[in-house]
């Protein structure tokens, strides 16, 4: 059987940005060729200053004045590059259409989404308003929007981050254009919205017959969408094939330290296999191959000159070596150094360890006030609403949930070292409640906080070696000792402490996130607080520091208190895991038992829609769809909170329903003794996800 025809191809794309005052020009992307058919779903990966991005904006024609683009990308045999600028606005929607990666920035906020889709039809189509705005609706309604009538005259600061995604779908889709491309849509989405989005994408693709150029940096939404990828690096793509030859055999290094990096949900334990060093920056791009200082297999020959993407078979690499690859298979392991994780200084056994955090039905509520001059209370935010932590010295908890679940304000009011609204919180056997201000000072070194982006948690106007000293002399530490700690920190945490001097924006995103770490044991802490500590790093950097977590719990008998909407790295890194739903615990216990026999259905739905960076795994996987967003937390639901959202609930007998709908359950140990928990009253046990051999 024929291959479709090609409906987009690019040759040669180079896009170069003019330099600031008389500086020489940075090239972004250096002779790019990509090749999308009719149907078939382009994924486009690499770490971030890679191209994917400006490559994706250069074929619509979105880049800024100050870019350069030459080469060719032709749709459906048109030449698009030097196009005037009205027919590329003719083409932009109706052919090709862009989901970007933040709606909320994407939508002018002072116009209504109906308004916005509206024009997106009349822009294209020779249809009234009316016509335009029932075609908003349906549009809405297929992208999965309940009331599409009501959500037509919404402004875009009223939806959800899944629901506006989800709308600028619908307005890609407008028009039924031959192509979308989608940069990042996924990206800060909770998993179960991601999962959403990506069922979206699917369907609009579906129903418009449209090709799909995805661009992400997450493998495993590539392997679960992807029929093609294309590894970009430098500007360049190093290596293309289809996604199962891709993810079963690389022929570039550079590939294989990306799979390498990512954590799996079906894998645990073991130190993860980061690329060393960092991307170089457009602007000063080493001779020869671009990858060469960083890669395990580099010959004098990869220094002396770019090598060309070759292959067969549709499987291209830009390697010398490729060939070796293609022929030996080597696992990420046998190429890259893998760091050693020392054995852990604390008995083995949990109940042997000194507790470290205990909370207990914890509960926090916020006024929902009304007035713009006189202010009037008309109700409650119901944040927390019962929470059950547990921590043991040496131990990490994972702490998971979707957005607005109550993760952040559980971390506020620990960290807070005060009196809870109710409940109890121990911090190494003392109760916060009874703790007075001296008190609170002296315990608060025991417990510190990473802050999920460095670079604003931060001071940019000091050196990293005030920074790093700072908590020390809120602690009153000598002059001499703060002196002598600053070097052995930057050691602890892999960086030179001849860089103390340095500042912040010196440093890589990686760094940085080192340098809190470090800032955060300048106090010699028992208990760290790491909110979404890799989320905004590359997976080959995020794996360096996960490993670093790992060497400093084992070394130092750290515990960790983990919050992350990436079930992968809580799976990889924690010992324990609570999982949260409208401000309460509904599962908690080992992550073995939590992860391998989940009795919870949400728990069960979260882990559902983690993708696994296999594409052979990925098909024969059943995926857990969770509708909708979860209710409003202004409202004390009587029963069940999990219900609306429950496929177990829809599935009961009505007589068997009353009990979800009156009781609220509550955490119940699954068999005596054992260490997994759930707050459910029809808990399943559904074993998932199978092992990797």
């Amino acid at each position: 059987m024929t291959s479709p025809a090609a409906l987009l191809t690019v040759r040669d794309l180079r896009v170069e940005f003019a330099g600031a005052r008389g500086r020489a020009a940075t090239s972004a992307v250096r002779g790019v060729d990509l090749t999308v058919r009719r149907g078939e779903t382009l994924g486009i990966v690499g770490e971030s200053g890679s191209g994917k991005s400006v490559t994706a904006l250069a074929v619509l024609g979105l880049l800024p004045g100050t870019a350069g683009i030459s080469g060719s990308v032709e749709l459906d045999g048109r030449e698009l590059v030097g196009l005037p600028g009205r027919e590329l606005a003719r083409i932009r929607g109706s052919r090709i259409a862009m989901v970007f990666q933040d709606p909320l920035s994407a939508f002018t906020p002072v116009y209504r989404i109906g308004e916005q889709i509206t024009e997106a039809v009349l822009v294209h189509q020779k249809v009234d308003k009316a016509t335009a705005r029932r075609r908003a609706a349906e549009l809405l309604d297929l992208v999965g929007i309940p009331d599409p009538q009501r959500a037509l005259d919404s402004f875009p600061h009223e939806f959800s981050g899944g629901m506006r995604q989800r709308a600028m779908i619908a307005m890609a889709v407008a028009n039924e254009p031959d192509i979308l491309l989608a940069d990042e849509p996924t990206t800060a989405l909770d998993v179960t919205i991601q999962a959403q989005v990506l069922d979206v994408l699917r369907t609009a693709q579906r129903e418009t017959g449209a090709a799909l150029v995805l661009v992400s940096h997450d493998l495993g939404v590539i392997a679960q969408m992807a029929d093609r990828v294309a590894v970009m690096y430098a500007g360049r793509v190093v290596e293309t094939a289809g996604v199962d030859e891709l993810f079963a055999a690389p022929r570039h290094p550079y590939t294989l330290g990306l799979i390498g990096a990512v954590p799996r949900l079906d894998t645990r334990g073991g130190p993860l296999v980061p690329i060393p060093g960092n991307p170089p920056p457009p602007s000063k791009l080493p001779g020869g191959c671009p990858f060469a200082p960083r890669c395990p297999l580099a010959e004098d020959r990869c220094r002396t000159s770019e090598p060309e993407l070759l292959g067969e078979d549709g499987h291209l690499a830009a390697c010398v070596r490729s060939e070796e690859l293609a022929e030996r298979r080597p696992a990420p392991s046998e190429v890259y150094p893998v760091p050693e994780v020392p054995p852990s200084v604390l008995p083995p056994d949990r109940a042997d360890r000194e507790p470290v955090l205990r909370v207990s039905g914890l509960t926090r509520t916020f006024p929902v006030l009304k007035g713009a001059v006189f202010k009037r209370k008309v109700g409650e935010v119901y944040a927390v609403d019962g929470v059950e932590l547990d921590i043991r010295r040496g131990e990490t908890l994972g702490l998971v949930g979707e957005s607005g679940s109550g993760k952040s304000t559980t971390l506020f009011e620990v960290l807070g070292l005060a009196k809870p609204e109710a409940g109890r919180i121990e911090l190494l056997g003392q109760d916060t409640a009874g703790l007075d201000r001296a008190a609170a000072h002296r315990l608060r070194a025991q417990l510190q906080i990473v802050f999920q982006d460095p670079m604003a948690s931060l001071d940019p106007r000091m050196p990293i070696g005030d920074v790093i000293a700072e908590p020390l002399r809120a602690q009153a530490a000598p002059k001499p000792e703060i002196d002598l700690r600053i070097p052995q920190l930057l050691r602890l945490v892999g960086l030179d402490p001849a860089h103390a001097s340095r500042y912040p924006h010196e440093f890589s995103g990686g760094q940085r996130q080192r340098i809190s770490i470090a800032r955060a044991l300048a106090v010699e802490p028992q208990l760290l607080v790491l909110d979404e500590p890799v989320s905004a790093l590359d997976v080959s950097i995020q794996a360096g520091v996960l490993n670093l977590l790992q060497r400093l719990k084992a070394e130092l008998g750290l515990a960790y208190l983990f919050v992350s909407h990436d079930l992968s790295v809580i799976r990889h890194l924690a010992d324990r895991v609570s999982v949260m739903y409208l401000g309460r615990t509904v599962e908690q216990g080992s992550v073995e038992a939590v992860f391998n026999t989940p009795r919870h259905p949400y728990t069960q739905a979260l882990l559902s829609a983690v993708p696994l960076p296999d594409p052979v795994a990925e098909r024969a996987r059943e995926r857990v769809l969770l509708a909708g967003d979860p209710p409003s937390p202004t409202e004390r639901r009587a029963g069940c909170r999990f219900r609306s959202r429950c496929a177990v609930y829809a599935a009961l007998a009505p007589e068997l329903r009353t009990r979800c709908e009156q009781d609220s359950p509550v955490l119940l140990d699954a068999a005596p003794d054992a260490d997994h928990a759930a707050a459910c009253h029809y808990p399943t046990v559904q074993r998932y996800p199978a092992r990797r051999a």
